[in-house]
């Protein structure tokens, strides 16, 4: 799979200077995490799950959660486990190519239950998503999927989100990052990425923000956001990769854009991107909130809409001159530092400082692709929904 995969060879040829790579669920933990983007989540209980997951692989979809826990009611988990280890079979007769896909658990007994339960079908299973993370929750969980991975001889990835409220408390949260810090560390191999439940974050305090507002304009969670940053996601390879939280908002139809255009105020001043296509819904506030995630030190997306995953990819991919200036910094005959002009005039890029940014876009890029010089977000954004 790849993104943007389900765009024409001949499309993708023009939009790109660099195409995304291609992976696998087989793919290396670094190339996985990046490549994670726009993660949809879907009820387990659905009866009709194995051909939405293949509906979405076709849509450009690359990573799902089948979710057991918050979005299904109490009373539904049996037949919802049920219903999880059928779909599983179904997708495995189809040989179809899916998205990597998770399930998110209420209980580390779910775990070793449901891979023994999906037997040879599990090969289609990447991991399973945490939730409520902390130490004390933490641990148990990662023990039921060392042991799961042992007994089944298959690769299994971890997805905790960190949502708790001793994490959006200021008397705990200095704690609870530390025994999350510890426990993650332990068991770092198993780690893919850290997702944030700002929606939790949230619920706290008895507040929802509004379709104008992101995350970051909320004070609370956004000091959250930036305490989960500082420890869990440095650039010194201690860090891991930290998703950015899910948006609420869509309309009840799929299609969401008509043919006109019109300037987006957050766009403005950025030449070709001053347009977003829209119906009657505003998507600036999901457009800016994502530009926040990556300013932020986020990457990737929960999403519990389809109609969100294309503006993800699409403000995911690399820019011609974010390419230009982080190969200029990571050029051999750069490795004693200094300062140089950017190749496009318009900035000074600092060697030594910017080398980590450097590092990470050049990762961006491979699994995301380098847009071509003359190639924008609404190109991009056009293209995704055509393909």
């Amino acid at each position: 799979m790849r993104h943007f995969g389900h765009v024409p060879p001949a499309a993708r040829k023009n939009l790109f200077h660099r195409e995304p790579c291609e992976f696998t669920a087989g793919s290396s933990a670094r190339v996985l995490s990046a490549a994670l983007g726009a993660t949809l989540y879907s009820p387990a209980t659905r009866l009709t799950l194995a051909d939405d997951v293949l509906k979405q692989a076709r849509r450009g979809v690359v990573s799902m959660v089948l979710c057991l826990e918050d979005s299904i009611d109490d009373a539904e988990v049996a037949a919802a486990e049920a219903n999880l280890v059928h779909q599983f079979a179904d997708l495995d007769a189809r040989g179809e190519e899916v998205p990597l896909l998770f399930v998110r658990v209420r209980e580390p007994v779910q775990i070793p239950d449901l891979v023994q339960r999906l037997g040879s079908s599990g090969r289609l299973l990447c991991g399973f998503v945490l939730p409520k993370f902390t130490e004390e929750r933490g641990i148990p969980f990662l023990e039921a999927l060392t042991a799961a991975e042992s007994a089944s001889g298959r690769r299994l990835f971890a997805m905790p989100v960190l949502e708790s409220p001793q994490l959006v408390h200021l008397e705990t949260r200095a704690d609870t990052l530390a025994g999350i810090a510890r426990t993650v560390e332990k068991y770092r191999e198993r780690i893919l990425a850290l997702r944030l439940g700002v929606t939790d974050f949230c619920s706290t305090y008895g507040l929802r923000r509004s379709p104008d507002m992101t995350a970051y304009d909320v004070q609370i969670v956004a000091g959250v956001i930036g305490d989960v940053v500082n420890v869990l996601g440095r650039a010194d390879r201690s860090g891991f990769t930290i998703t950015g939280p899910v948006w609420e908002y869509f309309r009840l139809q799929e299609r969401m854009f008509k043919p006109q255009l019109r300037r987006s105020p957050f766009l403005e001043g950025r030449a070709e991107e001053l347009r977003t296509a829209l119906i009657e819904h505003d998507l600036d506030g999901l457009l800016r909130e994502i530009e926040l995630d990556r300013a932020n030190g986020l990457l990737g997306k929960t999403c519990i809409h389809p109609s969100h995953v294309v503006p993800v990819h699409a403000l995911s991919v690399v820019s011609h001159e974010e390419f230009s200036d982080a190969q200029d910094i990571l050029r051999p005959e750069r490795g004693g530092g200094g300062v140089l002009r950017s190749a496009y005039t318009n900035k000074m890029n600092e060697v030594k400082p910017h080398r980590a940014w450097a590092e990470r876009t050049l990762l961006r890029a491979e699994v995301f692709g380098v847009a071509a010089q003359d190639v924008g977000f609404v190109d991009l954004l056009t293209a995704g929904l055509a393909g």
